[in-house]
């Protein structure tokens, strides 16, 4: 599958029609194409034949291959020749207005053609021009039909005020609608304010500047203070520290120096630094984010698809309605005119435009991602948005999700007359040694002042013997003091527990834990308030220390002791709990949860930044590691989905009231080309709330 940028293509009906056909040809059933990212994937073996359809459907459309325009800046979508020609056109009409009744009566009455037409044609004739093309090629049921056949009717009947005006306001309302799209997607597009426009190459001691796209793996490149780096790789020369809040959230800067990791999408705070690439600017971390937020609006949601073929009917049903109206009651009414009830169908027309569904809806979704996008969640599609609305069950794995994934020191119990500072410090030098976590944990709660041990001497599967001065210091676990017939009588203290013995005399024991995030609690407390049924827990780690995790953080289940691949299993009990009324969510830290993540209905990949088995495996991206980040993406789903349902009923009664005034006589032209462009700006404004909703500040 490749990616491309589909340009020319200003209709999002359109756009369904044209995606639709191409998923019926052989060799393109899995083509998406996202009206608001204007981007389409498709099988590029099958290129030349996605471009014939494409050029068939909408000659104005071309495909550009994405890489070939990856560093372009996005341009403003909305002309000023457009604004240009509606301001003359409203002039005209002005005029034409005023004094169409002088001119009507007078032997100049030719004038009111000249005026009026002349106002229509300016802002009518792209719209005429796109009517044309889409009937010659068998596609009748569009709004440029539908506002064709409105307005040349009025105009037959000799409406010509209305039929200008209906144009008129049409197009204002489709001028201010393209602004408010276009403003929708450079401002979500710049959430993700990534992509670097060049790299510094360095060759034979020369510098070169690049497109990051021609960079190659092995190059060397040069960053600058203040610069962003345009390619993950490795620090071979000189430090720096680097912003990494546009990747992590972290607002703290990262000290890098030779031999450090960097990412594409880092700034550069202070000093120059050589980086050596290790991926392809397609491959890098920045490009795989930018990707999945830009093809997350393919992955369209039931809702999208169903207004898709909800469209595709309500149209030709409300024509042909429009249809009986102007035609069966002059035949069948005494005193019914053709003029009065064609008028009365083309109002109807106007009204029938399913403008605001096709665009609102798509636009409510994809601005839902792109809001999560900047609470530093990568949501892949939709699809998971409206699946995150109806969640029944979270389930996260322990180590580096609900906890930090650190051990640390929790506790020191002595004994036998020792104090907790010796414990710590005889246990410390004993460890000094050891890259283990648990004696790293050990040494940084004894601090610096930490006496030297000589001849330590490891016991596998026991512990550690060393010399401290003059005495014989013993640390591990409890075998280790039963071997050395050491009496003591805390055998059964639950947890990680480091035991220590001096010079044969049981001291005392060191609790060892991983230490649990401070937003983990809260976390839990939410997805209840937010409905969830059941909040549970997976771990590979021993159950005493599982259970202390669960009570702490207020878990309704866990299990614990689990082998790697037996999590699965366990997910798929949760998921066959007769009580569920919704989706099961997994969220696991990412490096080694793929098989759940993939087999969960939603996976969240905690910290999975860089990680590229988390990005593929997982259906939404945690880029700043923060455990709160779940709780929130299902505040910004049921956000998002509300937009979406308000569009739909707000369209729908408002079409469905005109219409029906419309088919009675109680509306006339203005009336519905106001409501209908209306509805349109309405629904659209609504839908770009979701771009601005603060998840942080609802419960």
């Amino acid at each position: 599958m490749k990616k491309y940028k589909i340009k020319g293509l200003d209709c999002a009906q359109c756009a369904n029609e044209i995606e639709c056909a191409l998923q019926k040809t052989p060799g393109l059933e899995r083509t998406r194409l996202s009206f608001a990212t204007e981007t389409i994937v498709l099988d590029s073996r099958h290129e030349d034949r996605a471009r014939e359809i494409i050029g068939r459907m909408e000659p104005g459309a071309t495909l550009v291959p994405f890489e070939e325009i990856v560093a372009e800046e996005k341009e403003g979508g909305v002309g000023k020749g457009q604004l240009l020609r509606l301001i003359v056109a409203t002039v005209f009409f002005a005029v034409g207005s005023i004094f169409n009744q002088a001119l009507h009566d007078t032997p100049y009455s030719l004038a009111e053609y000249i005026v009026l037409l002349s106002a229509y044609l300016l802002v009518g004739w792209p719209v005429l021009a796109s009517a044309f093309k889409n009937t010659v090629r068998g596609r009748l049921f569009n709004e440029t039909f539908l506002m064709s056949v409105a307005t040349i009717g009025a105009i037959a009947i000799h409406q010509l005020p209305d039929a200008v005006g209906v144009m008129l306001f049409y197009s204002v309302g489709e001028y201010l609608q393209d602004r408010a799209v276009d403003s929708s997607k450079r401002s979500i597009a710049s959430l993700m304010d990534l992509r670097p426009d060049s790299a510094r190459l360095i060759v034979d001691g020369e510098r070169r500047i690049i497109s990051p796209v021609e960079a190659s793996v092995g190059d060397t490149i040069e960053v600058l203070p203040g610069e962003r780096i345009p390619l993950d790789g490795e620090v071979i020369e000189g430090s720096s520290s680097v912003n990494t809040s546009s990747l992590t959230g972290e607002s703290v800067p990262r000290r890098v120096e030779s031999g450090s990791k960097v990412l594409a999408g880092f700034v550069n705070d202070e000093g120059r630094i050589i980086v050596k690439v290790e991926k392809k600017f397609d491959q890098s971390t920045a490009a795989r984010i930018l990707e999945l937020v830009e093809n997350a609006a393919s992955q369209k949601a039931p809702t999208e698809k169903f207004i898709t073929r909800f469209a595709a009917v309500y149209t030709p049903v409300v024509v042909s309605i429009a249809l009986l109206v102007a035609f069966v009651p002059p035949i069948f009414v005494p005193g019914a005119t053709l003029k009065e009830w064609a008028y009365r169908a083309l109002v109807m027309l106007v009204i029938s435009c399913p403008c605001a569904l096709v665009v609102s809806i798509p636009l409510g979704y994809f601005g839902g991602i792109g809001r999560a996008s900047r609470h530093k969640l990568l949501i892949k599609g939709s699809n998971y948005i409206d699946a995150l609305t109806r969640v029944d069950t979270v389930v996260f794995d322990k180590t580096g999700t609900l906890t930090e994934g650190v051990f640390a020191v929790v506790d020191v119990v002595s004994r036998n007359g020792f104090s907790k500072e010796e414990l710590l410090a005889w246990a410390a030098a004993a460890e000094s040694r050891s890259s283990h976590p648990i004696a790293r944990s050990i040494r940084e709660a004894a601090g610096e002042s930490v006496p030297v041990a000589e001849d330590i001497r490891e016991v596998k599967g026991y512990g550690l013997v060393a010399r401290v001065g003059d005495r014989r210091i013993a640390v591990g676990n409890d075998r280790l003091l039963h071997r050395e017939n050491i009496v003591h009588t805390d055998c059964d203290v639950e947890g990680t527990i480091v035991y220590v013995a001096v010079d044969n005399v049981y001291a005392g024991y060191i609790v060892i834990s991983d230490r649990i995030k401070k937003a983990a609690a809260k976390t839990v407390s939410e997805l209840k308030a937010l409905g969830v049924r059941t909040v549970a827990m997976l771990t590979g780690d021993d159950a005493t220390v599982a259970a202390r995790v669960a009570n702490e953080i207020g878990l309704d289940d866990y299990r614990a002791e689990l082998l790697p691949d037996s999590k699965v299993s366990v997910l798929e009990e949760f998921m066959k709990d007769s009580r569920r009324k919704g989706a099961v969510v997994f969220v696991g830290d990412g490096m080694n949860d793929a098989p759940v993540l993939v087999r969960a209905d939603v996976g969240f990949a905690m910290g999975g930044l860089g990680s590229d088995a988390a990005i593929e495996a997982a259906d939404v991206v945690v880029m700043d590691d923060d455990v709160a980040r779940v709780p929130m993406a299902l505040k910004i789903a049921s956000f998002t989905r509300r937009i979406v349902i308000e569009n739909i009923v707000l369209a729908l009664a408002v079409k469905g009231i005109f219409i029906a005034l419309g088919a009675f006589g109680a509306a006339d032209m203005w009336e519905a080309v106001i409501a209908d462009v209306g509805v349109s700006l309405l629904a659209v404004l609504n839908a770009l709330r979701t771009a601005t909703f603060d998840a942080s500040k609802v419960l």
